[in-house]
């Protein structure tokens, strides 16, 4: 199956074992990737679902359901404070990639990007097309961008705040290889500010280095990613 193309479908267009096309998905499926009818690809929910599917021009038939094991074992939201500029499009994408569950943009006290809510739509279809090139078998669900301050006091689970300065462990040695969830949260150019990381762990946070080195905003989330995966995932 590795070589037939694979597209994104909402769940309500799946009906009775015929998927409705869009006039985008035809369009990308006959013009963009050249199929014609009768050819196969797969069809994915962005939910755990996969299906081999053959076009029949406005519709496809599915032919049958198939299993995909490309998730991580662990469940990580990603709590990203807002790079400039269109950044924040690389994160979402390398970090769809890499397997992240959630991505929960941020605002902190040195954020400077204030997004539109077009910034969110785009986010969320470039989170769907790097879902699709990496055989992923969820698309990550991408929040909408609130203070930091406002998320920490919401959450329970394991969760750690990456900081550049300081006396910190490092993620590698304090992530459990057995962890089913976690949240994670990088900050933004310059960094947390002293009362965004004493809030933090007020909250049940533990401070941790992602090495020696001080990473760009846009660095940091995939250097993290990678570490919980490469301890997680067998």
């Amino acid at each position: 199956m590795s070589q037939l193309q694979r597209i994104a479908i909402a769940p309500s267009q799946l009906q009775n074992q015929q998927i409705s096309l869009t006039k985008e998905q035809q369009h990308y499926l006959g013009r963009v990737l050249r199929l014609r009818e009768g050819d196969r690809f797969i069809a994915m929910d962005g939910r755990g679902k996969w299906w081999l599917a053959q076009l029949a021009t406005e519709q496809a038939q599915v032919l049958e359901p198939l299993t995909v094991l490309t998730e991580l074992p662990v469940s990580i939201t990603l709590m990203v404070a807002l790079p400039k500029g269109n950044a924040f499009d690389e994160v979402v994408r390398c970090c769809t990639e890499l397997g992240v569950a959630c991505i929960a943009p941020v605002l902190s006290d040195r954020t400077l990007l204030k997004p539109s809510p077009q910034k969110l739509e785009r986010w969320r279809r470039i989170a769907t097309e790097a879902a699709e090139q990496s055989e992923r078998s969820f698309v990550p669900t991408i929040l909408e961008p609130v203070a930091f301050n406002a998320v920490t006091a919401n959450v329970t689970t394991q969760r750690y705040i990456c900081e550049a300065r300081g006396e910190y462990p490092h993620l590698k040695n304090v992530i459990n290889p057995a962890s089913t969830e976690m949240i994670i949260a990088t900050g933004p150019e310059g960094g947390w500010t002293e009362k965004e990381i004493e809030n933090a762990i007020a909250a049940g946070f533990q401070p941790v280095s992602l090495g020696r080195r001080i990473l760009r905003a846009v660095t940091a989330p995939v250097v993290a990613l990678t570490l919980i995966s490469a301890s997680c995932e067998v």
